[in-house]
């Protein structure tokens, strides 16, 4: 996640960090769940909470989340399922505006918002302004599209109006469009031989650190 401020900062985590495979990898061979972020907070200053995509975590999860990481941690939350893909973006107001309020608590940890839209849903720029209208102007917004017929000007021009970032990946080794719609943007590598598969070149990652090395200024 990079944020354009007084200095721009680049921020590198993964999309979660409680998973029992990386114990004997990333994390120490006997170690419990409970001491995994801990562990993680030693290595990056940012994560995922993917499993809000799920379920809406309780108030006491989210304060032990808050209280256990170090002041200049950040938070990136993914938005509820409920929002984009059963309702796909209808009537979203008041689910929205319950699940930030329990985000919220996360305090100046809170980050961006990650709002991933359903694959083989095609373009559908009415719904996205409608629901546009839900944001809270304090926060950060971002805007994943996994059908290639959101990759419009219209939905850049709407994405820029809210300030909201064109979610930038490489889902099953289809890189999106590399465009900027917002004072920040957020970069997510799902696997460079397919969905979570294969390793990353030198190669493959200098180009992306050139281009990111480009827009810090």
């Amino acid at each position: 996640m990079l944020r354009k401020a007084i200095a721009a900062r680049l921020r590198i985590g993964t999309s979660g960090w409680h998973y029992r495979h990386w114990t004997g990898t990333f994390y120490p061979a006997d170690f419990s769940s409970g001491q995994y972020l801990p562990w993680y907070v030693r290595h990056f200053r940012t994560v995922e909470i993917n499993n809000c995509f799920y379920r809406l975590p309780t108030e006491a999860a989210v304060e032990r989340w808050r209280d256990g990481t170090p002041a200049d941690f950040c938070f990136r939350v993914k938005g509820s399922r409920f929002i984009t893909h059963i309702k796909r973006l209808r009537d979203a107001e008041t689910a929205l505006a319950t699940r930030l309020s329990r985000m919220e608590l996360l305090g100046p940890k809170l980050g961006p918002i990650l709002f991933q839209l359903p694959p083989n849903w095609r373009v559908n720029a009415d719904r996205y302004k409608r629901f546009s209208k839900c944001y809270r102007g304090q926060h950060q917004y971002v805007c994943e599209f996994r059908d290639a017929t959101w990759y419009t000007a219209e939905i850049y021009q709407l994405l820029r109006q809210h300030n909201v970032a064109l979610f930038l990946h490489d889902w099953r080794g289809e890189r999106s469009p590399v465009e900027l719609t917002a004072d920040f943007t957020y970069v997510r590598f799902h696997g460079a031989a397919g969905k979570y598969q294969g390793n990353y070149t030198p190669q493959m990652l200098g180009t992306w650190a050139d281009m990111i090395q480009g827009w810090l200024p």
